[in-house]
């Protein structure tokens, strides 16, 4: 069954996974914090689920040799043969918003 986490519970747990692998590594967080290139407040707020940038998140994942995690979380996009068979251009963004008529609002 898949349990449906708040934003603020993914925050914490992403933060506790981060900190389990610092100390399974037996680095301290102001290594970890030089290492990665980012404050010491910055580490302790991603590392207790209390807000980060994205790009704290993705220094320290790189310091902690896990980059797996970014690659899991966009995998690589394969293209489907049956697609490229129609003859429809390929779409690069999505349509505006249609009214009740079917028509594009003006």
């Amino acid at each position: 069954m898949k349990q449906n986490f708040t934003i603020d519970e993914l925050e914490l747990i992403l933060g506790e996974h981060i900190r389990q692998i610092r100390l399974q590594r037996n680095i301290d967080r102001k290594t970890l914090a030089e290492r990665a290139g980012v404050s010491l407040n910055a580490l302790k707020n991603l590392e207790g689920g209390k807000g980060a940038t994205i790009k704290t998140l993705m220094h320290a994942i790189r310091s902690l040799d896990k980059e797996e995690w970014i690659q899991s979380l966009a995998p690589s996009v394969t293209i489907n043969p049956l697609h490229m068979v129609k003859d429809k251009p390929v779409r690069l963004r999505a349509s505006g918003k249609r009214g009740s008529s079917g028509a594009k609002k003006e």
